[in-house]
């Protein structure tokens, strides 16, 4: 599960629905990542290391990673894609999830789907760093057998991939909040979040309905310091508001940082179920 763009298409939700979907049909599901953003002295290792979901911390293991291990998902972090998969058949996988990876070849694909952002589309179409874009559209599309768009279409990917790779399926979904939006609903928000695309956090809480006293924005993957922190709860309790954050950006702050902050989940809600179901046959049947 991958994308042509750097950063912020939203493969990780994708990546989470469809293991546990694998799961509910009898797989040994298990994710191999790079672990993006863990510590350099960490990913020097090289050796494969399964994600323990109260043991590790962010800086160990990547927050992706992490956010997707206390989900209940087996997760494998490694430089070394072909040596996580090995690791993980080994401790009993019977499919493996790439979080990321389209771009590399070391392994072998049975699926491969590409997730685009509705919102954002391909950028500019130029490749980095003139653009967002790790290689050009149709030759990532070629190798792909499914494109997940989430959002509404708004840059005409449909039409785009319609013309770059005829016959290519585009499954759509939508990213919904958790149940616990409609307790966020009853006081003020300050909502804050280090991703690639804060505003997409700040719209689903808007749209759910929650009043957004003010708005944060740090760069992805940022690593909080207990003074931001501090900060941040301060200035929420000035405006009698509650700090709210993202799963992702909970795996990087400590217990106690965590402590009075709320946290807004969400799934994905396909639109075609039963499209779905077609392009996963291969590894489900």
């Amino acid at each position: 599960i991958g994308n042509l763009t750097a950063g912020g298409a939203g493969k990780t939700p994708v990546v989470r629905d469809l293991s546990r979907r694998l799961v509910e049909h009898g797989r040994q599901a298990h994710v191999i990542s790079r672990g993006y953003g863990r510590d350099a002295g960490a990913a020097a290792g090289g050796a494969p290391l399964r994600v323990a979901a109260e043991g590790h911390d962010a800086g160990q293991v990547g927050d992706e990673p992490l956010m997707l291990a206390r989900g209940g998902l087996p997760v494998w972090v490694s430089s070394d894609r072909p040596a996580a998969a090995q690791a993980a058949v080994a401790a009993g996988a019977t499919a493996l999830v790439l979080d990321d990876g389209h771009q590399d070849p070391s392994l072998a694909k049975t699926l491969s789907l590409v997730v685009v952002d509705g919102g954002l589309g391909f950028g500019n179409g130029f490749l980095v760093p003139a653009g967002p874009l790790r290689e050009p559209i149709a030759a990532g599309l070629a190798r792909a057998d499914a494109v997940v768009l989430v959002g509404e279409d708004a840059r005409g990917i449909a039409r785009s991939v319609d013309r770059l790779a005829p016959g290519l399926p585009v499954l759509t979904c939508r990213v919904r909040p958790g149940p616990e939006i409609a307790r966020l609903t009853e006081r003020p928000i300050l909502a804050f979040a280090g991703m690639a695309h804060p505003t997409k956090f700040f719209e689903t809480l808007s749209q759910g309905g929650c009043q957004l006293a003010a708005q944060l924005a740090f760069a992805d993957h940022h690593a909080y310091g207990a003074s931001e922190i501090d900060d941040i709860k301060r200035r929420a309790a000035a405006m009698n508001a509650t700090p709210v954050t993202t799963e992702k950006d909970l795996c990087r702050l400590s217990p106690e940082q965590a402590k009075g902050i709320e946290v807004l989940t969400i799934a994905l809600e396909w639109d075609d179920e039963a499209a779905l179901g077609r392009v996963l046959r291969p590894v489900v049947s």
